[in-house]
């Protein structure tokens, strides 16, 4: 599994980031870190970036990509980072709807070993998915959950400029890694609504019935889960 998810990374990175990516303008805190790297640098405008790069924006920082085309004959698309976000640059790429489902699968897989007990979840060794890396705090603490808001925040972004299918995976790895951010109606929400654009009615149901379950529901809420719920049933 682990060598499958390797080739396809490398193909799908190799692909989409033909025509690379490029910084045209930093507002504020702005910075950017490298490959498996712990160190977060600073970023100018001009600066070309890599498929292993992460971007990461400040409280009042905000910057402006531009995102060349895998086909050289299509315009550039202008891709805008607010304040509070990281976004790995490896997911600022679309996916067909095959790769979509083989990765989808796979992260069904990473999330099925990890193991309920007393109602807690247990986290064996999590860590902020980027290259390599490995942190041994855990990802439950206050200071990671923040780290988990502003990669969720990035999926929104992801989801704004088109990238629906690398959004949901990434959503869906946040939620693994940072399980209270998962107990919010309004990021499942966002979730379950892309999971239906990117025609995974199957994947959209099941999420809307799991939501069902949140507690603290209101009425509306709940009214707009029938709906989508009695219309993918149809």
């Amino acid at each position: 599994m682990r060598v499958l998810s390797v080739i396809l990374v490398a193909s799908l990175t190799g692909t989409a980031w033909a025509g690379g990516i490029t910084v045209q303008h930093v507002q504020g805190e702005v910075s950017v870190r490298h490959g498996v790297t712990e160190e977060w640098m600073p970023v100018t405008p001009g600066s070309a970036l890599k498929p292993d790069d992460s971007m990461r924006t400040g409280t009042k920082g905000a910057a402006v990509l531009i995102v060349a085309a895998p086909d050289a004959s299509a315009p550039p698309k202008r891709v805008t980072l607010p304040p509070e976000v990281i976004v790995d640059l490896a997911d600022v790429r679309e996916l067909s709807q095959e790769e979509l489902m083989l990765k989808l699968t796979m992260e069904k897989v990473r999330a099925s070993s990890y193991q309920w007990k007393d109602d807690d979840l247990r986290i064996p060794n999590a860590g902020v998915v980027h290259g390599n890396d490995r942190e041994s705090e855990p990802a439950h603490t206050t200071g990671r959950v923040e780290t988990g808001k502003m990669q969720l925040n990035g999926t929104r972004v992801l989801f704004e400029n088109g990238y629906t299918s690398t959004g949901i995976l990434k959503a869906l790895e946040v939620f693994r890694l940072y399980p209270p951010l998962a107990a919010s109606f309004e990021n499942r929400m966002m979730v379950a609504e892309a999971m239906e654009r990117a025609n995974l009615r199957g994947e959209a149901l099941n999420e809307y019935v799991a939501l069902m379950s949140l507690e603290g529901l209101t009425l509306e809420q709940k009214g707009v889960l029938q709906s989508r719920i009695a219309q993918l049933r149809r």
